[in-house]
């Protein structure tokens, strides 16, 4: 039976995004929070990325004050974004990894390869009472290794599913259950991310295992048609 209490959290870095193309107040990713809680939404994604392309650090101070659900700051393990991090203290961060050429993370979190710099950043969150979900692929080692150095959870990178179809895409839907079913077993929270939309995300809502659902860009651009609470209900009605 699938769990009917999955949780979305819903990304606004794009309204962000929007502001910046024009370099002035609006629109406000703070006002964009308030309509996207009063929808039904449990909780508020932003990424901080170092060159600051998007949401920028007062955008954070202030959605830490405003925000009444459940803020989830994704971050890279950078010094400079762990010690805002830590000033800070969203509920919540999800480590990613980050190039500055990227238009969007182009993948998960190499948690075996950077395994002792991930270690000392989670220490240092967690002792500020910040939980930490590693942002990373469908991939057992890297799910162990996300045990082994404490984290609290993972967050399935859903990138190749979302961008494949027919078998390819039922290869990757499966991967992702054995990952959510394998982590899920160890003691780590599921939660599950990246290209999905209102087409692709009903497969993954149905896994038992994954939690919460961190959905930004589809939502966004479905907004400037249809109004941001009109596609948070629809998108909440996918996956509950």
């Amino acid at each position: 039976m699938t769990n009917n209490k999955k949780r979305l959290g819903v990304n606004i870095d794009h309204i962000a995004s929007l502001r910046q193309l024009r370099g002035g107040l609006t629109p406000d990713p703070i006002q964009a929070a308030n309509i996207v809680e009063n929808a039904g939404a449990d909780g508020i994604v932003v990424h901080l990325r170092e060159d600051r392309r998007h949401i920028n650090d007062r955008d954070l101070k202030t959605l830490k004050q405003v925000v009444v659900t459940h803020l989830n700051l994704e971050m890279s393990i950078n010094p400079e974004i762990v010690a805002i991090a830590a000033k800070t203290k969203p509920d919540q961060v999800t480590l990613v990894p980050e190039k500055r050429q990227e238009l969007t993370t182009e993948g998960g979190l190499d948690t075996i390869k950077l395994k002792s710099r991930i270690s000392k950043v989670i220490s240092k969150l967690q002792s500020k009472g910040i939980k930490v979900s590693l942002f990373i692929e469908p991939n057992i080692h890297q799910i162990q290794t996300a045990k082994s150095i404490n984290a609290d959870a993972i967050e399935i990178h859903t990138g190749k599913y979302a961008l494949s179809s027919g078998k390819k895409q039922k290869n990757e839907l499966l991967k992702i259950k054995k990952a959510a079913q394998h982590a899920k077993k160890i003691g780590l929270s599921v939660f599950a991310g990246h290209g999905l939309n209102y087409h692709n995300v009903k497969a993954i809502a149905d896994i038992d295992e994954i939690e919460e659902l961190n959905i930004g860009y589809s939502i966004i651009t479905r907004a400037v048609f249809f109004g941001l609470k009109n596609a948070i209900k629809e998108m909440i009605n996918l996956i509950k």
